[in-house]
């Protein structure tokens, strides 16, 4: 039976206090104003008697006496196939002045995958970006942030990788969007027909902050779904720092003491919590992108420092493109050479190594030492590697990639000078080159 409470001891922002029992956490609470309307929010902290509510509007026009009821469940997202091509709010309602959603009701912040139905995962997810998919490549199941900082073009590309990926099933979850960035993801979901297999759960930097939390675990909740129905999900969640500054100003409004730079001492298991939900096994897999904005630069900063430990490699992004040097992809070896082209593997590692050397031969450049031919070489080199796999808009399977790569070391070098062992020189070096 749902008990209904008529007074409210304390409101402050978008928290509000109850005195009551029975109540569990993350309970859904529905507020009664007496203009009629109705407010939701959910249990965010249970003290004694002494239930604290967040909001999921603000509260302004709700008085002390106005009645809550309880609803003996947690928040709930609707899962269905009508999902598909809708924009949806962190509280799961619809954003896009469509029709409600109807579907199943499955409650948001489960407890992960049992490791027992999990499998080690060997399959590419593939997303045409030369910077990813030759020397980064995304497994099934892999976690992995993007760090980048403000200004990066980060949601763009989340959007290439939504628009080009094999997945599935395409869940976006922003959170703390400017309307540009909203509105840039809808155009780009209508431009590029990718709106067929996305769902969005968006938060808007002027929503309750609430509903900033609310939409990893509805994104997630959902991608569940798909997964045990023997889907390929590919969550893509932008920004994970916007949802730790959330989680900070709930904090801080609830007089919680805090840690590291403000954030709570929860922040790494908070994060954990959703990164675990990736996962591959018989059927289906949950593969989450994450951006995470360093303020600064810093990647000492607490967001992306606890990010680090918990997801599997990183994706740097600065100047407008993925840097070869500081990104890594910690599960690439499970798939390279095998579920990929034999010289994947070869064919990354030459280009890498020599555009260090690259890098090298400009300092030595800009300091005003003589070249040598060999220098001359690979600052040619750079300048391909730089236009052909770096440049954010080269769009070429994997495969095409790979031969471009080796197109661009044949322009640039003799096969003697490449590093690469000669039975692939055999096979994939470009017929008429020196």
């Amino acid at each position: 039976m749902r008990k209904v409470h008529d007074r409210i001891v304390d409101m402050r922002g978008n928290l509000l206090t109850v005195l009551a029992k029975g109540v569990m956490l993350g309970e859904v609470a529905r507020v009664h104003k007496q203009s009629g309307q109705s407010v939701y929010a959910t249990v965010l902290r249970i003290a004694g008697e002494v239930i604290t509510l967040q909001c999921f509007e603000n509260t302004r026009g709700i008085a002390t006496n106005d009645r809550v009821t309880f609803l003996k469940r947690q928040m709930q997202a609707t899962y269905g196939d009508g999902l598909f091509g809708r924009r949806l709010n962190g509280a799961g309602d619809p954003i896009d002045n469509g029709p409600p959603v109807m579907g199943e009701h499955v409650e948001v912040g489960q407890p992960s995958f049992n490791p027992v139905c999990r499998i080690i995962p060997r399959e590419m997810v593939r997303t045409n970006i030369p910077m990813i998919d030759v020397f980064n490549c995304l497994v099934k199941s892999q976690k992995i942030p993007i760090f980048s900082i403000a200004g990066e073009p980060y949601n763009a590309l989340l959007m290439r990788i939504a628009n080009q990926t094999d997945a599935d099933v395409v869940i976006i979850g922003g959170m703390g969007l400017r309307f540009d960035d909203y509105a840039a993801f809808i155009d780009n979901a209508n431009a590029s027909g990718s709106s067929q297999k996305t769902i969005m759960f968006i938060h808007r930097a002027t929503d309750p902050a609430v509903e900033c939390l609310l939409v990893p675990d509805m994104a997630l909740a959902v991608a569940e779904q798909f997964a045990v129905r023997d889907k390929d999900v590919l969550v893509l969640l932008t920004d994970m720092t916007a949802f730790a500054d959330a989680n900070k100003e709930i904090m801080i409004t609830m007089d919680q003491i805090p840690s590291n730079r403000g954030y709570p001492g929860s922040l790494y298991s908070d994060l954990a919590a959703r990164y675990e939900k990736a996962v591959d096994f018989k059927g289906g897999s949950i593969t989450i992108i994450a951006v995470t904005t360093m303020p600064g630069g810093d990647v000492t900063h607490p967001v992306p420092d606890n990010t680090g430990y918990i997801t599997e490699g990183q994706l740097y992004l600065h100047g407008g493109r993925i840097d070869p040097f500081g990104s890594l992809s910690r599960l690439k070896q499970q798939v390279i050479g095998t579920a990929t082209r034999e010289d994947h593997g070869h064919i990354a590692n030459a280009q890498i190594r020599l555009y260090a050397d690259a890098k090298k031969a400009g300092e030595r450049e800009s300091m005003g030492f003589r070249l040598s031919k060999w220098d001359e070489k690979l600052l040619r080199f750079a300048k391909l590697f730089e236009t052909r796999m770096m440049n954010l808009d080269v769009n070429l399977p994997l495969e095409d990639a790979l031969d471009l790569g080796w197109k661009t070391l044949a322009e640039c070098f003799s096969s003697q000078e490449v590093g690469i062992k000669q039975a692939l020189i055999d096979k994939y070096w470009p017929h008429g080159s020196r």
